[in-house]
């Protein structure tokens, strides 16, 4: 165990080096949500079906679509390094299995740790306050992150179907979906029939509404909590021994 956290360690001091020497790629990602936030709060607009202040609506929303959004520089980082070889020379070195993974994943969580707070930030600046107090504070922001990871390790083992960097942005759009076919932006009771159906039972909306009931703004409703564990726990099962078990049967 102490060798693989070592080797998993020394791939995630790796990856955070990229920030350095791609400090541009880091800021879009950090802007980008904060953009979005303020593209639907104040110029699109929208709110269909919502009661009371939009804004308080908006933010758990904006939270959860930024968890499952921004998965495209772990794809294409993966890919680089399978297509231009670096992988199979990790994979030739006396490391532990899937430390290169870990590595990337870690790295991942913690930009998207930061990206939380940023949006958060800003939020707090346009006016946004959660009256959930400090536990469901934390607990919101718990079920945001247990959120990304599941998306992240779907997003890994995309970029090792894929094989490419070229071939990302193809892939990608299949995530697409979960974010947009969601309570983001709108009630599902606003929306047709059939529609608001998919939309309560995307993990997004699931996990969106627990955090609006947490932060104790419009939307949320009791009892989501255990489905927004529930949900990245079923992905996490599916998605996580595929992608070690691709990046195991990889050619060296």
């Amino acid at each position: 165990m102490a060798y693989a956290l070592t080797d998993s360690w020394t791939m995630t001091r790796r990856e955070l080096a990229r920030w350095g020497r791609q400090p541009v790629a880091v800021v879009v990602n950090l802007v980008f949500p904060v953009m979005l936030l303020l593209m639907f709060g104040y110029l699109v607009g929208g709110g269909r079906g919502i009661g009371g202040d939009y804004l308080d609506y908006l933010v758990p929303g904006m939270l959860a679509l930024t968890m499952a959004f921004g998965l495209e520089g772990t794809m294409v980082a993966v890919t680089q390094d399978l297509d231009k070889g670096v992988v199979d020379r990790f994979r030739s070195m006396p490391m532990a299995d899937g430390a290169v993974l870990v590595g990337r994943s870690a790295a991942d969580m913690l930009q998207s740790a930061i990206g939380l707070v940023v949006l958060l930030a800003v939020a707090a600046a346009l006016g946004w306050r959660t009256d959930g107090g400090p536990g469901g504070f934390l607990g919101a922001v718990g079920l945001l992150l247990l959120f990304r990871f599941a998306m992240l390790w779907i997003g890994i083992h995309l970029a090792l179907v894929a094989g490419k960097p070229e071939m990302v942005q193809a892939v990608q759009i299949l995530v697409w979906p979960v974010g947009f076919l969601s309570n983001a932006f709108a009630t599902p009771e606003s929306m047709p029939g059939w529609l608001g159906t998919l939309v309560r039972w995307n993990p997004m909306s699931q996990t969106a509404t627990a955090v609006r009931d947490l932060f104790g703004g419009p939307g949320g409703e009791p009892g989501h909590v255990g489905a927004a564990v529930a949900w990245p726990l079923v992905l996490l099962a599916v998605f996580f021994p595929l992608a070690v078990r691709r990046f195991a049967r990889l050619s060296r």
